[in-house]
This record gives C-alpha cells, sequence and structure tokens, in this order.
C-alpha cells in the first residue's frame, strides 16, 4: 500500500498526454526521484523501424559527456600483450579459454564484454549466453577491436550501447537523479544525436516518434521531441 501511494503522489502534477520541452522533464523526474538510493535516468525512444528488417536495425554507443554514474565491469577476451593491455586500462576480468568456460559455467559478474578479432570464434560459442544480455562483442559498436585500450577506457568512463528492441525501442540509463540538470540535458542530448545519427537506410517517414525519461522508482514523463532533436538530422 505504501508503494503505491508513493507511486501516486509521485505521479501528481505530472500530464501524461501532455509533451513536455527536455529542460522541463528532467526538472520533474529529479523533484520525483524520492527512493532511498541514487535513481538512475532512463530514456526510452519509440523509434518508426521495423527491426525484423535488417535494413532497419538501429544500434550503436555513444560517450556522455558526463558518464552515466554507474560503475562498469568489464570484461575481454585477449591473449598475450593484448590481455596486458587490457589490464592496464582497467578491465576487470581478462581472459580466453578459461573465460569462456567461467561464464558457460554461470559466473557473468560484469556488464560490458570486449574481444579482439582473432577470439571472436571463441566467443561466439557463448551467443546463448550473452546475446539475451546484450553483451555479444560487435565490431560495429567498438567491442571487437585490437584498440582494447579505448575500448576498456570508453566503457569504463560513461560509454552506452544501445539497440532497438522487438517493438521499436530504444533504452538507455543516461545518468543518475544526483546530476545536476544540466548533465542530465548534456546526456540525453548526447543519447538522442547518436540514435538519429544511427538512423538506418530502410527507415521510412517519421523517425524518432515519442521520447520519455523516468527515473527508477518514478512515472514517465514524455518529451516534446522538437525540444531535443535537431532539425538538421531529421526525424
Amino acid at each position: 500500500m505504501a508503494k503505491g501511494k508513493r507511486i501516486d503522489k509521485a505521479r501528481e502534477g505530472v500530464d501524461p498526454a501532455k509533451a513536455y520541452p527536455l529542460d522541463e522533464a528532467v526538472k520533474i523526474v529529479k523533484e520525483r526521484a524520492k527512493a532511498k538510493f541514487d535513481e538512475t535516468v532512463e530514456v526510452a525512444m519509440n523509434l518508426g523501424v521495423d527491426p525484423r528488417h535488417a535494413d532497419q536495425m538501429v544500434r550503436g554507443v555513444v560517450s556522455l559527456p558526463n558518464g552515466t554514474g554507474r560503475t562498469q565491469r568489464v570484461a575481454v577476451f585477449a591473449r598475450g600483450a593484448k590481455a596486458d593491455e587490457a589490464r592496464a586500462a582497467g578491465a576487470d576480468v581478462v581472459g580466453a579459454e578459461d573465460l569462456v568456460t567461467e561464464v558457460q559455467g554461470g559466473k557473468i559478474d560484469f556488464d560490458r564484454v570486449i574481444a579482439t578479432p582473432d577470439l571472436m570464434p571463441l566467443v561466439g560459442r557463448l551467443g546463448k549466453v550473452l546475446g539475451p544480455r546484450g553483451m555479444m562483442p560487435n565490431p560495429k559498436v567498438g567491442t571487437v577491436t585490437m584498440d582494447i585500450k579505448s575500448a576498456v577506457e570508453g566503457a569504463k568512463g560513461g560509454s552506452v550501447e544501445f539497440r532497438v528492441e522487438k517493438a521499436g525501442i530504444v533504452q538507455a540509463g543516461v545518468g543518475k537523479a544526483s546530476f545536476t540538470a544540466e548533465q542530465l540535458v548534456a546526456n540525453i542530448k548526447a543519447f538522442t544525436d547518436a540514435v538519429q545519427k544511427a538512423k538506418p537506410p530502410g527507415a521510412k517517414g517519421h523517425y524518432i516518434n515519442r521520447v520519455a525519461i523516468s527515473s527508477t522508482m518514478g512515472p514517465g514523463v514524455k518529451i516534446d521531441t522538437a525540444s531535443l532533436v535537431s532539425n538538421s538530422g531529421g526525424t
């Protein structure tokens, strides 16, 4: 009952039918983030694509200017000098066959996965485990690379991977409720810009249809897309 009352109170003053300017939406979300922990602020975008078609798949990676506020644990599949490079860059877990065995055994104590190209045949065995979790390394988002140092530092420093889901929705954590409004606005605009630039060739008509932000325990607040999408990129 208490939880329901808290949610109802958080929704007070939020018009579910209204699309707010970005600055105002961020203010509303921050004001209603009252949990005892630092809530994550998430953005969800409904795109005019059908990801069942290969030419309408949306995916990419963006480095948020103010980070995510969350410490990412990074695993790297590499050998020799590249494994040493990964450890020096701050990777939390590094290995090859031994790491594959651990993951197959159910030990997954990391959030992001990076691999050198030569180890992808090995990592491919983990597709059924890492794929559903959105962790499978992919060269299109820079997680299959020989530049291990940059990839690890990016993952630890606030880069966010995104991929459209079956319903045409892209979502990601873009900061914490403790961030300043200016930090959240900058992160949301950077994320939106990255999704806009990732517009696939098969997308026709309106691309970014609806956008909403929320905190972990707070209500969703719709955003007026005109306040965050530049006309030059097309919507």
